[in-house]
């Protein structure tokens, strides 16, 4: 009997989620192990994997399609097993009232019924013009008035708004169809064949840059990136302070322990290196284990306070940012912090990170020195009562003890505190601390 594969619920706040890609086609043999697809949640793109040995039968959502969790996606079985048709997938209600709220479809006759080989893709919503446009296109191709063009309602959708010739477009699908991915995959080929510009020479086309006229669609993750950030600044009384900390013995402190790791590694291992956020990430479990307040969560009529460190760090991915969280951080030395760190953030890139690993954190680090920001204030990443920001170390004169001018290296940090949890006087004892402990980085030895 075939196996029914369902959207599984990837993290705690999931509801829904998004098919970003196939990785396997039907007819295709599957095993244990198997990706099968790329899942967007509501906190980042992750992998569908396969349990069961076998061929993907049948695939009952397409590509950029939303569904509930618990809605069939596939079926695995063996060669040549029937699989019956599954009601529709549940969508999830924005997209039910957006479906109400517009009733126009696409043609009738510009649909087809999809191969097994075919990619299937979500029909768009058409104008009463651009249904007018396409049965224009359609009769000229029925009259054998213009050569025929295979290609599906959503690839000739996005070329009539991009000003595409679909007959410049190689299509992928069954005999020659032209789909939304050949199209998009044209479109960054070639210029856009924008009518404003088809009178200017090729040097004001290419003083556009990477400038392009175009409609993006809100993904899964970036929609909740921007209801969670919202609703951090609207429910949060955020206070900020900053301190300018000298990080010259930062600095000298890591190209020393990298040095000696360097010695110690095996000739035929990569050695491990140290990053100035790794110590960071350390400093900042060593000295909330002196200021509590900040390890603290607003649980509506009480003040939860966490017995471990569970740190987060803000890691860049394609289209938005997830925070991995190192447990029990406040326990580990600093070659294991920086060995778990190093493993969420090769995660985090390869779509990996499990619904564990992103959520449960007590503070958050946020980093942006690497992209020369001197200064900047992070957004509190709720439940968590501060966020510290972390600026680049810059070369400055500075004053030594005795009042000379020298040559320096300053850093700034942030701290950006939930007044519900924090009182000021909390939040200097910890950045002060946390100071301290970075000028003075011999002092994580005791």
């Amino acid at each position: 009997m075939a196996t029914i594969i369902e959207m599984p619920k990837l993290s705690d706040t999931m509801s829904v989620g998004t098919v970003v890609k196939w990785h396997k086609q039907i007819g295709d043999a599957v095993s244990n192990g198997d990706v099968l697809a790329e899942i967007e949640t509501d906190k980042a793109t992750m992998e569908l994997e396969n349990f069961d040995d076998g061929i993907l039968l049948k695939i009952f959502v397409g590509e950029g399609v939303e569904v509930s969790i618990g809605s069939a996606l596939a079926a695995v079985g063996e060669q040549g097993e029937e699989v019956e048709d599954l009601p529709s997938p549940v969508q999830s209600p924005e997209q039910t009232e957006q479906d109400h709220g517009q009733p126009e479809m696409a043609l009738e006759e510009d649909v087809e019924e999809p191969t097994q080989s075919q990619e299937i893709e979500p029909q768009p919503t058409l104008s009463v013009a651009e249904k007018e446009a396409t049965r224009d296109e359609i009769g000229q191709e029925e009259d054998g008035s213009a050569d025929r063009i295979f290609a599906s309602p959503l690839a000739k959708k996005i070329a009539r708004e991009r000003h595409i010739e679909l007959r410049d477009v190689s299509g992928s699908g069954p005999s020659g169809r032209i789909t939304k991915k050949d199209v998009l995959a044209h479109s960054q080929v070639v210029p856009l064949a924008d009518p404003k510009l088809t009178a200017v020479g090729p040097a004001e086309v290419q003083s556009k840059g990477l400038l392009m006229d175009q409609t993006l669609p809100v993904t899964k993750m970036r929609s909740i990136i921007a209801h969670r950030l919202l609703e951090s600044k609207s429910t949060i009384p955020h206070f900020y302070l900053q301190k300018e900390i000298d990080s010259l013995p930062l600095r000298l402190s890591r190209e020393a322990i990298n040095a000696r790791l360097a010695q110690r590694s095996p000739s035929d291992k990569k050695p491990l290196k140290i990053t100035l956020n790794d110590i960071v990430l350390k400093a900042c479990a060593e000295a909330i284990k002196w200021a509590p307040e900040l390890n603290t969560s607003w649980e509506k009529d009480q003040i939860r306070c966490h017995g471990n460190v569970h740190l987060s760090f803000g890691v860049a991915v394609e289209d938005g940012l997830v925070t991995p969280v190192i447990r029990n951080a406040e326990s580990l030395d600093l070659a294991t912090l920086s060995l778990e760190a190093k493993s969420l953030i090769e995660k985090a890139k390869n779509k990996k990170l499990t619904p564990d690993e992103m959520t449960g954190s007590t503070f958050t680090v946020t980093n942006l020195g690497m992209f020369g920001i001197d200064f900047f204030s992070g957004i509190i990443n709720p439940p968590n009562a501060a966020i510290l920001s972390v600026g680049a170390s810059v070369k400055k004169p500075v004053l030594d003890s005795s009042g000379n001018l020298q040559a320096g290296e300053r850093m700034i940090l942030g701290l950006s505190c939930d007044h519900r949890l924090v009182d000021g006087a909390a939040g200097a004892k910890f950045l002060k601390l946390l100071g301290e402990i970075l000028e003075r980085p011999a002092s994580l030895l005791v």
